[in-house]
């Protein structure tokens, strides 16, 4: 099977022979060296050979837990700071429908891109200097968010007119405005669901813009993260790399009863724990017979996570593991104690545990670039 590789940076330990868990605790940065620390996690699932580790702030008998209130108190207020913004920005979607002030080009709907069985939204935004065969990416919302919402609130626009690329915000047609990735619709290539609706977007925009097919990647936040898996399930063919924040295996939600746009509450908990090799059956079937390249898959994850439990995080590596092929029970690393210096070419699956960060793992649009090598 081909695999594609990417420069990537800022990358806290490294591996990438074999693939491994990754731990990394955004927090890390705002005091090192005096909270700076590198270990070895417990957190590995039962019964299990995976490893995990992390950067993280340790407490020591001469800061007298400085730096464990310091990460409770950065956490408090990140997630006060990412709900209020989120908030301000769904509104000044709602109430301009428009973009960022002063900003050249303009996210603009799309009502033709092609078929589209499930009646999702299209909004694309296309950069005033764009690269002559530009990448495209894909930029899921969360539930409850509209893809004017997640213009605002990601940095996936302003990217954009740096590197002149191409961003796609589906919009879902759902109540509560979740994806459906319960369905067998949007669980099957070219099934007649939202991933379907999503995947001729992409088709539209290729040929309408000239796009680069072998620089299309996909990205999405919580709900947006679950159809980020199925994307790179469903549509393997599409995309060369993906990065997932806060989501759950490809097939997890499935419904028992086909249901469209279902919550499912045993995989949301954490409560599914399978093998690779069961998870690389969910996705192959997702798209019977195929056998080309598969796209890099990036899983962020916070690890006390209540709405999509952490144990999905390990799911989630399981599945992309085993769907490459890999023994994610012989893990490597490489130690790095200068985050953020070190580069190296790496390909496969990445998993970045944010250490003590709930549901909304922060988008780290560096990093983003760096997976997808832009």
């Amino acid at each position: 099977m081909a695999k594609r590789k990417s420069s990537i940076s800022n990358v806290s330990l490294l591996k990438w022979k074999e693939p491994i868990s990754v731990v990394y605790s955004n927090s890390a940065e705002l005091i090192r060296p005096f909270c700076f620390n590198y270990g070895q996690a417990n957190d590995t699932p039962q019964g299990s050979n995976f490893h995990s580790y992390y950067i993280s702030l340790e407490d020591s008998p001469e800061n007298k837990g400085f730096c464990s209130s310091i990460t409770i108190l950065f956490n408090l207020i990140q997630d006060a700071f990412l709900f209020v913004r989120r908030s301000f920005f769904a509104l000044l979607g709602a109430v301009s429908g428009n973009s960022l002030a002063g900003r050249a080009a303009q996210l603009t709907q799309v009502q033709n891109f092609g078929d589209n069985p499930s009646g999702t939204g299209m909004y694309i935004y296309v950069p005033t200097k764009l690269a002559a065969k530009p990448p495209i990416i894909v930029a899921i919302h969360y539930c409850t968010g509209t893809a004017q919402a997640y213009y605002q609130g990601s940095p996936y626009a302003q990217l954009a007119d740096q590197k002149g690329f191409i961003v796609i915000y589906p919009s879902s047609p759902h109540s509560g405005t979740c994806w459906d990735v319960s369905s067998q619709k949007s669980l099957k290539h070219n099934g007649g669901g939202d991933s379907n609706a999503i995947a001729n977007m992409v088709t539209y925009a290729l040929k309408k813009y000239n796009a680069d097919p072998k620089k299309v990647f996909v990205t999405g936040s919580s709900s947006g993260a679950m159809m980020t898996n199925v994307m790179a399930a469903t549509y393997p063919e599409l995309f060369a790399a993906a990065t997932a924040y806060s989501g759950v295996p490809a097939g997890c939600f499935v419904s028992s009863s086909g249901a469209v746009d279902a919550w499912n509450s045993t995989c949301a908990q954490g409560n599914v724990d399978q093998s690779a090799a069961y998870w690389t059956n969910v996705v192959k079937n997702m798209y019977p017979g195929y056998s080309g390249a598969r796209p890099r898959f990036q899983v962020y994850h916070g690890s006390i996570d209540t709405t999509l439990r952490p144990n999905n995080y390990r799911e989630s590596i399981k599945e992309w593991t085993g769907v490459f092929g890999f023994d994610a029970t012989k893990p490597q690393t490489v130690k790095n104690n200068f985050l953020p210096m070190d580069t190296l070419l790496i390909s496969g699956v990445q998993g970045i545990s944010a250490l003590n960060v709930g549901h909304t793992v922060p988008i780290n649009g560096a990093q983003d670039m760096a997976w997808f090598g832009l």
